[in-house]
């Protein structure tokens, strides 16, 4: 009895067989079996590839932009300034809380 393993590719390595279906070079049998996979997964792969080609040159270089909304500096500098507003309607108003 043999016991059969699921190969794990890497990013790379989909990327690599995707753009090699892609080429039109050889066929897809001649693509799975130069790389070791099934001629489904070959197709699948460029499918991907072709779908998601799109966004990749949409994201911009450079570190990605930190999300202010969760920032706790600036929520308690909101809070502070909302504290701050707060006391001085009720100074303003003469109300007594």
């Amino acid at each position: 009895m043999s016991e059969n393993k699921k190969k794990i590719f890497s990013g790379a390595q989909k990327a690599k067989v995707a753009v090699e279906a892609i080429k039109g070079e050889k066929t897809i049998n001649q693509i799975a079996q130069e790389f070791g996979v099934h001629p489904t997964q070959v197709s699948q792969w460029k499918k991907e590839l072709l779908e998601n080609s799109d966004s990749l040159f949409e994201a911009k270089r450079g570190p990605k932009p930190v999300s202010t909304q969760n920032d706790p500096d600036r929520l308690y500098a909101k809070i502070w300034q909302q504290n701050m507003e707060l006391d001085w309607f009720k100074k303003k108003s003469g109300i007594s809380l």
